[in-house]
């Protein structure tokens, strides 16, 4: 408790110190205007703090980085007529469709307007395809949320495997899915997501072979994005990111 409220003591001084810092420019800044063409109003109500990105490096969601990069990546080799992804991260979606022809498809449909992309509603639990139908669907960052509340959907321990097997269902023979979640030692993070083990993930599929793996580690310095890691380095993980290419027997 003690190291907790220190920690809390810790983050209120570093903010204030950033908004003294932040004063500090701002008057600093205006002065500027004395001696200089005043090409924009720049008034207190215009005042936008932003305090913490004054850093070395850009900070980004690893997880979402790299398995988007992945996905993009291999869909780039498999380019099939018509992709269809079921409620991953839109900036796959988006980015892909600039080479690829995407469908788009989730509860909470986004208005999108953009060549080679459509977006359209949908139930990961009743998926709109016939039995055997898609040749390539990518479903990313998704399942591990079914049936928790997160967004609304109805809770159900299980949610997570019925919506796995409507994507084994609706996957044609040789079909490739790309199916992302994260990966350490089996929890539920209530009502966030579900953490699986390598082994979970892989006998969820008996009927699919593993074309490829690839894992986003928890720290940066045990590297980016790992090509052909291994169960073992998987399931250390606390909160580590598992991209799995698996294509139906």
């Amino acid at each position: 408790m003690i190291r907790s409220l220190a920690k809390k003591c810790l983050r209120t001084f570093t903010n204030l110190r950033r908004l003294l810092i932040f004063f500090r420019s701002y008057r600093y800044f205006v002065k500027q205007t004395l001696t200089t063409e005043v090409r924009f109003s720049c008034t207190r109500s215009d005042l936008m703090p932003i305090l913490n990105e004054a850093t070395s490096e850009t900070d980004f969601d690893r997880h979402y980085i790299y398995h988007t990069a992945w996905a993009a990546r291999v869909l780039a080799r498999i380019k099939p007529k018509v992709h269809i992804d079921i409620s991953s991260s839109l900036f796959f979606a988006t980015i892909a469709s600039a080479f690829q022809t995407i469908d788009f498809y989730d509860y909470r449909p986004p208005k999108l307007e953009l060549s080679n992309l459509t977006t359209k509603n949908c139930d990961l639990l009743a998926l709109p395809f016939a039995n055997a139908s898609v040749q390539s669907l990518s479903c990313m960052h998704v399942v591990e949320h079914v049936g928790l509340g997160r967004y609304g959907d109805t809770l159900d321990y299980d949610g997570d495997l019925k919506a796995i097997a409507e994507l084994e269902r609706v996957l044609r023979k040789n079909g490739d899915l790309l199916f992302v979640v994260p990966l350490g030692q089996p929890r539920i993070m209530f009502n966030a997501h579900r953490i699986y083990s390598y082994e979970q993930v892989i006998s969820y599929f008996p009927g699919f072979r593993l074309k490829e793996f690839a894992l986003i580690p928890d720290s940066a310095s045990a590297g980016g994005l790992i090509s052909g890691a291994s169960m073992q380095l998987a399931n250390a993980q606390t909160y580590g990111c598992g991209c799995f290419w698996l294509q139906k027997k």
